[in-house]
């Protein structure tokens, strides 16, 4: 199938790594192919000193205790925004180390404290294990956000692909059990269905970075084989089945043209508008799941300050 990819990312679409995702052996090939790219890209150098510490904070019940990487801006005179990151990476694959980057611009240029979570991976962790991970980690910010530095009633949780999905799955947890406020929700790309039913699921077998093949070893491998498509799958797994989204915080979808992922984001931005949850949904011609890669084309250049200010006006950042 021919695609009307920007022309700017056209040139990479030969260089950025498109490995096949349909066994374990090739999910060891890709977290591996994935690591040596982190390691080539150039570091991001923020403009004021961000201390960034890691600690291991208290995890879901009976299980291990969970990686957080914590970035804190300089000492402010007032309480900051904090903001809870979930990676990427399919459910399967991505560790903090890959989203180090954005969480330093955070810091940097919002001035708010991140805390990003390297939650269990699946298969070997499937649901809940994951999600659980993440709201054990919003938890434990909210609950420390005096010592944080933070304002416990500006907290918010963002993540892209798989991790946009965990965002929203934590932020259901966190309505349902009576858990702590989330001031704003950014759902990046996210991967919100196991159904897989979408017109753009179903057409888009051979897109570059993510497409129907992925999606169907991703989700086999966070719900386990047998279950994705089946009647009883958990909202909190797959935030598309959610029957009720009433209560939920101000939020941001955003979706690329060219994804598989694309119908999905739009349709749980409807069903959160319908809902009377203030919605914004930010779609970019021409894009591809993952072509923010290609952090010198205008289109990602674009969604990057789009994702900034978004950040900012959730968050209420104010200085």
């Amino acid at each position: 199938m021919s695609y009307a990819f920007d022309p700017e990312l056209l040139p990479w679409l030969d260089v950025l790594p498109n490995i096949p995702l349909e066994t374990y052996e090739d999910l060891l090939v890709s977290r591996g192919r994935m690591a040596e790219i982190r390691a080539q890209m150039p570091a991001y150098e923020p403009s004021r000193p961000i201390d960034t510490r890691d600690e291991f904070i208290p995890g879901p019940a009976g299980a291990p205790d969970v990686l957080v990487r914590i970035y804190t801006p300089p000492a402010s005179d007032a309480p900051r925004p904090g903001l809870v990151y979930i990676h990427g990476g399919g459910f399967v694959g991505g560790n903090i180390d890959m989203t180090d980057n954005a969480c330093l611009k955070y810091a940097d240029k919002l001035g708010i404290v991140v805390v990003s979570v390297e939650y269990r991976l699946a298969p070997e962790t499937p649901f809940p294990g994951p999600v659980e991970d993440c709201y054990a980690a919003l938890v434990w910010t909210a609950n420390k956000a005096s010592e944080l530095g933070i304002d416990p009633a500006r907290i918010g949780v963002a993540g892209g692909s798989a991790g946009g999905g965990l965002t929203a799955g934590t932020v259901l947890l966190a309505r349902d059990r009576g858990g702590p406020a989330v001031v704003f929700q950014h759902l990046g790309i996210p991967e919100l269905d196991d159904r897989l039913e979408t017109e753009s699921m179903r057409a888009y077998v051979d897109t570059p970075l993510w497409n129907r093949p992925k999606a169907i070893f991703s989700w086999d491998s966070y719900l386990g084989e047998g279950k994705r498509g089946t009647a009883d799958v958990s909202p909190y797994a797959a935030p598309a089945r959610a029957t009720g989204l009433s209560g939920l915080p101000p939020t941001v979808v955003t979706v690329c043209q060219f994804d598989p992922l694309r119908d999905e984001g739009m349709e749980y931005a409807r069903r959160l508008s319908h809902a009377n949850v203030p919605t914004e949904l930010r779609a970019y011609a021409g894009t591809f799941h993952g072509s923010q890669m290609v952090t010198d084309a205008a289109v990602t250049m674009r969604m990057a300050a789009d994702e900034l200010e978004d950040l900012r006006r959730g968050l209420r950042v104010t200085s």
